[in-house]
């Protein structure tokens, strides 16, 4: 039985985001403007904290890791979506769903304590000024980036391997527009506690832990603040910490109201638009945060298009 199921099933059908025929061009064109504003966004942030020498600190390291995760998971989501929203039949094979999953995982579950990472190195910056390049050094943040990809990788094949070693039942319909574990746990024949289980687990761990660490981060920070005589100080202070602070709420906020509202209330178009926000809207939107409300990062990009302009010219 197990056998038959696993060699008949090839592919899955991916319920999409709307079944609506005259709604599919009209969002193709906004997802991937969407998409595209991300791509451009991110690869931006990445090659400007690498080539501008004044942003080789370990809040810019933090930042180009966190642009990195967000064109990761939004690139294994979204050009699969854009291609099934104008596809006649939006399936996608059995391999590349699994392939998805893992690499939608791994980025996803990275992001989560490179956020808890980046709140760790605000801390340091604004409670130990002082001691700020002795205690972020460049062998601790290699760690503290090292350490958020190899537990994604990791978790990722552990809830992959899981899931597709199980057979399927004769259902292949995926109730989403991506391949994600809960909807395809719910395909499963076998007894699929034990995974059920394991993603409780994690997913609780993930949330609360990672989300501790910033709320520890941020009171002992505002404590500093507050003790802060300098008007000027507090200001600058605060500033430094705007553009994590606008992140984190736009991030744990969908977060929350994914996992977190009652299972009454679920329904799977707000699912749907709640999944959209953070695998497309939040990765398009952190670079912007990043680019506006940053001194540095607008200085850098300054500069970086006077010395292209300048070999433009030159030659």
């Amino acid at each position: 039985m197990d056998k038959h199921n696993l060699t008949l099933l090839n592919e899955f059908i991916l319920m999409g985001i709307t079944d609506l025929p005259e709604l599919q061009v009209p969002l193709f064109v906004i997802f991937l403007i969407i998409y595209m504003i991300s791509v451009v966004g991110n690869l931006g942030l990445i090659f400007l904290t690498k080539i501008d020498a004044q942003l080789h600190t370990p809040m810019y390291v933090f930042l180009r890791h966190l642009s990195f995760t967000d064109l990761g998971y939004s690139t294994a989501v979204g050009p699969k979506m854009l291609v099934n929203l104008v596809a006649e039949r939006p399936n996608i094979s059995y391999s590349w769903c699994a392939t998805q999953l893992t690499f939608f995982s791994v980025f996803i579950s990275s992001e989560v304590f490179i956020l808890s990472a980046m709140a760790c190195d605000r801390y340091v910056a604004i409670c130990e000024p002082l001691l700020y390049t002795v205690i972020m050094s460049q062998a601790l943040c290699h760690v503290l980036v090292a350490i958020p990809y190899l537990y994604g990788v990791f978790l990722s094949l552990l809830t992959v391997i899981k899931i597709f070693v199980s057979s399927f039942c004769g259902h292949k319909v995926i109730r989403h527009f991506y391949c994600d574990s809960l909807p395809l746990i719910s395909l499963l024949c076998s007894d699929t506690h034990e995974i059920r289980l394991i993603i409780l687990i994690f997913s609780t761990f993930n949330l609360v832990s990672s989300l501790l660490i910033v709320l520890i981060s941020y009171i002992l920070i505002l404590a500093t603040i507050l003790r802060m005589n300098s008007a000027e100080g507090r200001y600058k202070a605060f500033s430094t910490c705007g553009s994590h602070l606008t992140v984190i709420v736009v991030f744990y906020g969908t977060l929350f109201f994914m996992y977190v509202q009652p299972k009454s209330s679920h329904s799977f178009d707000t699912d749907k638009m709640a999944s959209i926000i953070y695998t497309l809207v939040i990765p398009m939107l952190n670079p912007m945060i990043y680019s506006f409300r940053n001194k540095e990062v607008k200085n850098a990009l300054h500069r970086t298009w006077k010395m292209c302009a300048h070999i433009l010219f030159k030659t």
